[in-house]
């Protein structure tokens, strides 16, 4: 085994549904090059077949960004926000606390936080690299230029998904762009790194066709990267950047992102479902026969359904991609259940992101939104189904409000609703809600803010997102718009970044609090201090021990 600097990368793929292993030969660098099998780099990348294969690989790769372990981007944004505190037990490291109050404090002082996300997303990056890489080096026979450009846009867009998520969390990033052995690259100007990924998705968007993956066969579609999702992406990515650093994006302007957009409407490929609820699997579970409990099974939740335009995807039985990686399930999903507590469809969990009272407050109490996005422990009737001395005892940071959109689920009669579920490891492994990550909400209430598009006015755009919930119309304005992503687009991990990006002391006033919640049964008080936010500049600590292997080459954000 080498020495690892700072990223560790495996080059892994499936051919014909065979696991095999790619290795490539270094010294002291961050590749673990002993030999799984005797295929290689040399002798893989020459059929379409075996590049489909690591474009499979590319997938897996981005999947474990968020399921490697506890921590992932979707963990940090909520916890970064104003809607949720840490939460976890009593007992627990004090990490999460860490980054729910961006202080290093004591409990962060040679902490490496989020290390593992670090290492998944350039394992991801590696996988994308290498299959750009072979195709640009010749080796790889296509039948035709169609699948080539659609497969690599698709690459190209995984790439863009893992350098946005890092960028934005870290800033200060290394910029590899090929299958390198080079382990110590420094950390790149974040402009460089914003080219990038808006290059990436500008090709995904032009190379992979509209009738590639059609809303029409959704299970061909679902979890593949489309021309529509790297196009709402854009978007995204254009808000982000022209909001945070207040300036222009060099290689991205407006009128293309409304054109982006106004490809996404006009498509009519992607609709709004009647019942937002019908778009989580807790919130659309319906009650048994003569019973006041909750059946998972019975439900009107489809995870195909209109809106969504990419969600992660995840299962439970094993790792189509190399079995030593573990199982491809949701394994924070676990982390949101209420804390061993179940009450049918709730599962019980580790506990974590008790949500702000605030946040329940800030719903209009007529808004269907705020039963399906929250779980209100008292007013469901949870707090008199459990023993609620000992529940408080174990709990941190306790509100009375937990997360309904994603939460493990069990069946009425509090088993857990996942397979091979005798076992506490199965209900961490095998968790496989999906985690959306971009629904036609999300892009109507974007074209809004950027003044509408020529297939659909601002006003529009944000009735029909009202529409839905059935609340009145508002007028078209700045404030309007984002209160109106808070409610709708809650808990999907998008809050804080919409927050940070009208400027990181709008942020920091809007996540400082000071209160008082119950930790181990008794008031403590909880706060969070507008100044660390301030000083971290809304960024995540580098990971120290990615530091410590890089010599001194990483240096660490600002704050921590």
């Amino acid at each position: 085994m080498k020495t690892y600097k700072y990223i560790k990368i495996g080059a892994l793929c499936i051919m014909n549904c065979a696991l095999c292993t790619i290795t490539v030969g270094c010294t002291d660098s961050f590749l673990d090059v002993d030999p799984a099998t005797s295929t290689t780099t040399s002798n893989f990348y020459t059929t379409e077949e075996n590049a489909e294969s690591a474009l499979i690989g590319c997938y897996n790769g981005w999947k474990r960004t968020q399921s490697s372990d506890t921590w992932g981007f979707y963990v940090v944004s909520e916890l970064m926000s104003d809607d949720c505190f840490a939460g976890t037990g009593v007992t627990d490291a004090t990490n999460y606390a860490v980054v729910d109050r961006f202080d290093q404090g004591q409990y962060a002082a040679g902490t490496s936080l989020l290390e593992s996300a670090w290492d998944a997303y350039y394992v991801c990056i590696y996988r994308c690299n290498a299959l750009l890489h072979y195709d640009a080096e010749g080796t790889i026979e296509w039948t035709s230029d169609d699948n080539r450009a659609r497969c690599l846009g698709e690459a190209r867009a995984l790439r863009a998904l893992c350098y946005f998520d890092m960028v934005r969390m870290w800033e200060n990033v290394p910029l590899i762009t090929d299958p390198t052995e080079d382990s110590n690259a420094p950390q790149a100007d974040p402009d460089d790194v914003y080219a990038l990924i808006v290059d990436d998705l500008k090709y995904a968007a032009e190379n992979i066709p509209a009738n590639a993956y059609p809303k029409s066969n959704m299970a061909l579609n679902d979890g593949r990267v489309t021309r529509y999702a790297a196009e709402g992406i854009l978007a995204r990515v254009y808000l982000f950047y022209t909001g945070y650093y207040g300036k222009d994006l060099a290689n991205l302007t407006k009128s293309e992102v409304v054109s982006y957009l106004d490809d996404i409407i006009s498509s009519h490929e992607y609709a709004l479902v009647d019942n937002f609820a019908d778009l989580w699997p807790a919130a659309s579970s319906v009650s048994m026969p003569d019973s006041e409990q909750w059946d998972p099974e019975r439900t009107t939740y489809k995870e195909l359904n209109s809106e969504v335009i990419l969600q992660m995807k995840f299962n439970y039985t094993d790792n189509r991609y190399n079995d030593s990686e573990g199982y491809d399930g949701n394994r924070w999903l676990v982390m949101m259940g209420l804390r061993k507590a179940n009450f049918s469809p709730y599962a019980y969990g580790w506990g974590m992101c008790t949500v702000n009272p605030a946040t329940v407050k800030a719903f209009n109490e007529v808004d269907p939104r705020l039963k399906a996005s929250i779980i209100d422990m008292e007013g469901e009737g949870v707090t008199e189904a459990i023993d609620m001395d000992e529940f408080l005892r174990d709990q941190r940071e306790y509100t009375g409000y937990a997360v309904k959109k994603y939460t493990p689920l069990c069946y009425y009669d509090g088993v857990s609703a996942v397979p091979e579920h005798a076992s506490t490891s199965a209900v961490q492994e095998y968790q496989y809600q999906p985690f959306i990550v971009l629904r036609y909400a999300d892009v109507l209430l974007m074209a809004a803010e950027l003044g509408g598009t020529p297939s659909m006015d601002a006003k529009s755009c944000l009735d029909a997102v009202r529409d839905r919930a059935g609340l009145p119309h508002v007028s078209v304005t700045q404030d309007n718009i984002m209160a109106e992503r808070h409610y709708e687009l809650a808990f999907e991990a998008i809050r804080y970044w919409d927050l940070l990006r009208q400027g990181v002391n709008t942020a920091a006033n809007v996540i400082a609090i000071s209160t008082t919640v119950q930790t181990g049964g008794s008031d403590v008080n909880y706060t969070v201090q507008a100044s660390n936010i301030i000083a971290k500049r809304g960024l995540m600590q580098i990971p120290q021990n990615q530091i410590t292997r890089s010599n001194g080459i990483l240096k660490q954000n600002a704050g921590w």
